[in-house]
């Protein structure tokens, strides 16, 4: 099936006993067993398996190309899971403009559990080949990347790394292509992660995470973790994202459609010092983005000429743009990543331009919101 047909029906058959078309929300968290250790079809507690998230993770692992989905209750549950996977002592490479969370995660949190990571340019493969290292287990990629978009050639560093001796994991954090613009598994990667809050649930209602892998043995590992550790979603925060999931091809065409707009008009304002966004011309990886991506999504970022002050007058100032954290949703936001989403960042080699302001367009007129940034230039 196309992926538009397996946004709606993927994992989500009628239900059996009673033919409802959307997929039940089963607020339980137990279920009667027909003998001592005879649960009915795998069901016994809800934080080992639940049938609501078992829908979700069917729906996201078939629309990942993948075999084995898992849901988590975020974005950084699914990370932190991940990376469970590695034993003390065991190297992390990671590129160097990922998201402040992410970051925040890696050097704040588990250097304290003997792990160790580095922070390399994986826009350049040949940088991922130097710095991966005799303990290197995983090498972590964003593309695009998290707050500059930059874009990272998955196939090249796929053959790089599972060359190494190690054969360290691939992970690709998919969250702003999400698989309607690009599929990692499909181009080497061993595991797709996703915050399922951005626009797999796209409606700004919802927290969630997830982790996609074709293989058997790996699948076995990370569910293992999923149960024992249990940053599981609750099945509403499931249903929402399933329903969110339906309308993701409509709303990643319209989001393109509207950053393309913008971007127009941005690159011709005079306030605007620098743009980034991968399906532009003056993006380095442009002709990378357009190989491995259907279109180049909704996440905008440029900077403003005037310096942090201007960057914060231009966010304070728009009216349909608001002002907030997180990205993907209908509805547009607009931030300062320095000061919000990457803060944890500042002072490492990751460091933010204060004057850098990302925007995740939405799908409201186009020209309504090119006005609301017109005005909001306007005062930087």
């Amino acid at each position: 099936m196309k992926f538009e047909t397996l946004a709606i029906h993927a994992g989500q058959e009628p239900d059996p006993n009673n033919g409802a078309v959307m997929t039940p929300v089963y607020l339980t968290s137990t279920y009667m067993q027909d003998g001592v250790g005879k649960p009915r079809q795998g069901y016994e507690y809800s934080r080992t398996r639940n049938p609501t998230r078992l829908a979700l993770e069917k729906c996201i692992a078939e629309l990942e190309s993948g075999k084995w989905g898992l849901a988590f209750s975020s974005g950084m549950a699914a990370t932190d899971t991940v990376l469970r996977l590695l034993g003390s002592g065991a190297h992390a490479l990671a590129g160097n403009d990922v998201y402040g969370g992410t970051f925040r995660l890696f050097d704040k949190v588990l250097r304290r559990f003997n792990l160790d990571f580095t922070f390399a340019d994986t826009t350049d493969p040949e940088s991922v080949a130097d710095a991966l290292s005799p303990s290197t287990r995983l090498v972590w990629l964003e593309t695009p990347t998290n707050p500059y978009l930059r874009i990272t050639d998955i196939r090249a560093v796929a053959e790089i790394v599972h060359a190494h001796r190690n054969r360290p994991l691939l992970v690709v954090d998919n969250t702003f292509a999400t698989p309607y613009l690009q599929r990692p598994l499909e181009l080497g990667a061993d595991i797709v992660v996703h915050s399922t809050t951005k626009y797999l649930g796209g409606h700004s209602d919802v927290v969630g995470g997830a982790v996609i892998v074709k293989d058997k043995e790996l699948a076995d590992k990370l569910y293992f973790l999923q149960n024992a550790v249990g940053a599981v979603p609750g099945p509403m925060d499931c249903f929402l994202i399933l329903r969110g999931i339906k309308t993701l091809p409509l709303r990643m065409d319209r989001h393109y459609e509207n950053a393309l707009a913008i971007v127009e008009f941005l690159e011709k304002h005079p306030k605007v010092d620098k743009l980034y966004y991968p399906f532009h011309a003056s993006h380095p990886g442009q002709k990378i983005a357009i190989r491995q991506m259907k279109n180049g999504g909704g996440m905008i970022s440029f900077i403003v000429k005037g310096g942090r002050e201007a960057a914060i007058r231009v966010v304070e100032s728009t009216k349909l743009f608001t002002l907030a954290e997180s990205l993907g949703g209908v509805e547009s936001l607009i931030e300062v990543p320095a000061a919000m989403t990457h803060l944890s960042v500042a002072g490492s080699q990751l460091d933010v331009d204060p004057s850098l302001v990302r925007l995740s367009v939405g799908i409201e007129n186009k020209d309504d919101l090119i006005e609301d940034l017109k005005q909001a230039l306007d005062k930087a």
